[in-house]
């Protein structure tokens, strides 16, 4: 295990060397704080109106119970994150296989005492793990105000598995992308490319058959993701997201076999 420890603590330092990681986690932090707090002052505009106007045919001061956190706030700020996860997570996976390939340090990778299973382990856990860091940073100024709005834990824990499976998943295609190509800006267009394709089918609906329409619906990841959105946390979901991260571990694995084949 020690040459695998050696490249998990190479992959680290290489990751938190670069401004790069540090930009992704101020951006996402900024992003979300811009995109709550925009809702948030919405709410807040909402709120006065309905405690100073009869508009709507309510009385004075009477509030509908539609207008709440989970629902003005929470669960808008909740599906854009999701949608803008689609833009920081290929900045951080672009490099980590296609650098290796474009200053041939994965030549000597391939002739290491590392099994090519050892090598995707050691890369995907690196990056999941700083995926799951960013998941978090992005959960600090919605979680604070939910859960003085009443929402419950198990629906914030659900809310955040959802968002990390998905941020995970995102990373995996990522991973893959940049294991096939030697160029970062290949690999990072590829993922968002690959990641919109697969987000959400549902403009489809309008060109094929329900059945197809209800196929492309359950291998989409903004169906899969809304499930958690709404605190439910269902085995097949999980299993889902985390079907992509295994395919996606193979295929990097494969191309890792093709290159030493290649090399030989």
């Amino acid at each position: 295990m020690t040459p695998l420890r050696a490249l998990i603590r190479k992959e680290l330092a290489v990751l938190f060397g670069s401004p790069i990681a540090y930009l992704v986690l101020t951006m996402v932090a900024l992003v979300t704080a811009i995109v709550f707090f925009e809702h948030l002052r919405l709410y807040n505009q909402i709120l006065f109106l309905y405690a100073t106007t009869t508009m709507g045919g309510f009385e004075t001061d009477t509030i509908p119970d539609y207008i709440n956190l989970r629902d003005t706030v929470f669960n808008p700020v909740m599906e854009q994150l999701g949608v803008l996860l689609i833009i920081p997570i290929p900045l951080v996976t672009m490099r980590v296989f296609a650098e290796e390939q474009a200053r041939g340090t994965d030549e000597l990778l391939a002739t290491s005492q590392l099994g090519s299973n050892q090598i995707v382990v050691a890369k995907f856990l690196v990056t999941f793990a700083f995926v799951v860091l960013m998941m978090g940073v992005s959960f600090v100024y919605p979680v604070t105000a939910i859960a003085q709005g009443g929402l419950g834990l198990q629906h914030l824990l659900a809310v955040f598995l959802g968002l990390a499976l998905l941020a995970l998943a995102i990373a995996s295609l990522g991973l893959v992308c940049s294991a096939f190509t030697s160029s970062q800006i290949i690999a990072g267009a590829a993922t968002v490319a690959l990641t919109f394709i697969f987000y959400d089918f549902g403009w489809t609906h309008a060109f094929v058959s329900e059945g197809l329409a209800g196929f492309l619906d359950a291998i989409s990841l903004h169906e899969r993701y809304g499930h958690f959105a709404e605190g439910v946390v269902a085995l097949d979901d999980v299993v889902y997201f985390l079907g992509i991260a295994v395919v996606a571990g193979a295929l990097a694995r494969l191309s890792i076999e093709l290159r030493r084949a290649g090399a030989a």
